[in-house]
């Protein structure tokens, strides 16, 4: 990636396993309440262990797997709330919406007892990535973008779907690895979660299946033009 993406800084890959080695385990903290901010400590280098007993929010437990429930009454949470016992987030006009919205997002059960997040450069010959994330500026995002979509003829080769920061870098990904031809997820539109990103990135997510053909695409796409080496000096 360093070849065309100069100076843009490693993905974070993450993996589901039944075994985690001692090391991981021991460098993975939880930095805060919102999961994302334990991504920040993975960009540094540093492992991030989760399973079904770590601390998190219940938005992070079902969206990788780990749990099939929300909080109570949590169509009222995410829209309009209810007078005198709980303040909305205001995210959905109304509950009835956030209902609609849950019953064609199932939760899924974590195919392993651990998910694993490891910086790109930090990956053991065990390690079998499900997703790469890449916390990117809009230029680097461009690149991603165009490459998603290089070797395809519709043009939804990258999805933006509503959601929670956490939803879109492993839920969203999760059912688009199950297809034949797996999308890219752009993401990070979380009010509440974006001040655990820097101000100017957000996430694009890539199923590994789909990452290694963008990989092998790149040395004949328009990576190599005149038009990419300008941008690409602007990224370095």
């Amino acid at each position: 990636m360093e070849k065309y993406f100069p100076g843009a800084g490693l993905p974070v890959a993450y993996f589901y396993t039944d075994e985690v080695s001692q090391e991981d385990q021991a460098d993975s903290q939880d930095v805060e309440h919102c999961v994302m901010a334990s991504f920040q400590r993975v960009r540094q280098g540093h492992t991030f262990v989760y399973g079904k007993d770590s601390p998190g929010c219940k938005g992070w437990r079902r969206y990788t797997g780990f749990s099939q429930s929300l909080r109570p009454n949590f169509e009222y949470f995410l829209s309009c709330g209810i007078a005198g016992e709980m303040e909305g987030e205001r995210y959905k006009k109304s509950a009835d919406l956030v209902s609609h919205y849950l019953k064609s997002h199932p939760p899924f059960q974590a195919p392993g007892r651990f998910m694993v997040c490891k910086r790109w450069d930090k990956l053991v010959t065990n390690d079998q990535p499900f997703a790469v994330i890449f916390f990117a500026p809009p230029d680097i995002l461009s690149g991603l973008f165009t490459l998603a979509n290089f070797d395809r003829s519709d043009p939804d080769g990258v999805i933006s779907p509503n959601g929670s920061g956490c939803s879109t870098i492993v839920n969203y990904p999760f059912w688009e690895a199950q297809s034949d031809q797996p999308r890219c997820v752009l993401g990070m539109f979380d009010v509440t979660a974006r001040p655990q990103v820097p101000e100017t990135y957000l996430t694009f997510t890539i199923p590994f299946k789909r990452f290694t053909q963008m990989v092998a695409n790149m040395d004949e796409s328009f990576l190599i033009t005149p038009a990419w080496e300008h941008l690409q000096s602007r990224i370095s």
